[in-house]
C-alpha cells in the first residue's frame, strides 16, 4: 500500500526528471569513456582503473542518476524496486511517487553521523601540502614487488629508494599509509590508524579530497548524483596528479611526470594539490550540509 507524501517533498514530472538524468548519464559517459573502451578491448590503465576497481563502484552504477532525500518522481516505476526507494501517493490528480525512503535513511544513519563527523573534522583543519605524493613512493620503497606491473618504475628501484630516503613522509591518510611497505611505515612523521582517522585527515590531502566520491557514493540515493558526479570528476583530476607524481614511468599512457626528486617538481606539485584541495573544500561543505539536512530529518 503507497503511503503518503511528506508536506516537504518536492515533485518532478517525468519530463524533468529524465532531462536531469539524460544529462547525468551523458556526463559519465564523458568522464568514464576511457576506461570503458579500454575494458571492452580488455586493456588496464594504470592510472583510471583505480576509481573503479579501488573504490568498487561499477559505471553502470554510476550512470544510475538519483534526485536526492526529499524530492520524488512522477512516472517512475523503474525506481519502484530500487535499493533505498519506496512509492507515495500525493493525490489523485499527481498519482503515486517514488522517492528515498525515510526507513532506509534510518537504517543508514550511523553512517551518514560517521561522514559527517570525518569531514566536519576534516575541514576545520588547515591544509597542509608538504606531502609531495610521496605515499605512492613509499609503497615500493625497499620491495621488489610494484603495484603496477605493466609500467616501469621511472627512475629504477634503487633511485626510488633514494627520494624517499631523501625526504620526510609526511603522509596524513590511513588508507594510503596501510600499503607502506614494512620499511616505509616507520618513515612517516607519525603513524597512523583506522581508530584515528578522524583526527588525523586534513583537506589538503589529495586522498582526501578523492574520498568524497567515495562518502558521497556511500548515501546513494540519499545524496543527489549532481554532486555525486561532481565529486568524481574531482577524484578523476585528483587520480592523475597522484599518478603523474607516482614513481612510475607513465609517458605511455600520455601523462607527464611530476618530478617531485626536483625542487621544480615539488612546486609544481604543491600548486596542483593546493588548486585541487581549493574544489575539494567547496564539495566538502555541501556534503556536509547534505548530511546535516538529512541528520535533521524525524
Amino acid at each position: 500500500m503507497s503511503t503518503p507524501a511528506p508536506v516537504r517533498t518536492r515533485i518532478l514530472t517525468r519530463r524533468q526528471w529524465q532531462v536531469r538524468a539524460r544529462a547525468h548519464r551523458d556526463r559519465v559517459d564523458e568522464l568514464a569513456g576511457p576506461y570503458l573502451r579500454r575494458r571492452a578491448d580488455g586493456r588496464k590503465h594504470p592510472v583510471i582503473d583505480f576509481l573503479f576497481t579501488y573504490y568498487g563502484h561499477k559505471p553502470a552504477q554510476l550512470r544510475r542518476w538519483h534526485p536526492g532525500f526529499g524530492v520524488a518522481l512522477q512516472d517512475s516505476e523503474e525506481y519502484v524496486d530500487r535499493r533505498g526507494y519506496h512509492r507515495i501517493e500525493v493525490d489523485a490528480a499527481t498519482g503515486p511517487v517514488c522517492t528515498a525512503d525515510p526507513a532506509f535513511l534510518d537504517r543508514r544513519r550511523d553512517t551518514v553521523t560517521f561522514v559527517t563527523e570525518l569531514l566536519a573534522a576534516t575541514a576545520t583543519r588547515p591544509p597542509q601540502l608538504s606531502c609531495f605524493g610521496l605515499h605512492e613512493w613509499a609503497m615500493v620503497y625497499h620491495s621488489d614487488e610494484v603495484r603496477h606491473q605493466q609500467v616501469p618504475l621511472r627512475l629504477g628501484r634503487t633511485g626510488t629508494d633514494a627520494v624517499v630516503e631523501s625526504m620526510s613522509l609526511r603522509c596524513t591518510h590511513f588508507d594510503a599509509f596501510r600499503f607502506f611497505t614494512p620499511d616505509a611505515a616507520p618513515r612517516n612523521i607519525e603513524p597512523l590508524t583506522r581508530d584515528d582517522q578522524i583526527r588525523r585527515e586534513q583537506p589538503g590531502c589529495l586522498h582526501a579530497g578523492m574520498d568524497l566520491y567515495k562518502w558521497a557514493f556511500k548515501l546513494i540515493p540519499l545524496i543527489d548524483s549532481e554532486l555525486l558526479l561532481d565529486c568524481f570528476a574531482l577524484a578523476c583530476d585528483a587520480r592523475e596528479i597522484d599518478m603523474r607524481a607516482s614513481p612510475y614511468d607513465l609517458t605511455d599512457f600520455g601523462y607527464s611526470p611530476i618530478a617531485i626528486e626536483t625542487p621544480g617538481g615539488r612546486a609544481d606539485y604543491v600548486r596542483a594539490q593546493s588548486d585541487l584541495a581549493a574544489r575539494a573544500t567547496g564539495l566538502r561543505t555541501q556534503l556536509i550540509q547534505r548530511c546535516r539536512g538529512l541528520l535533521a530529518e524525524d
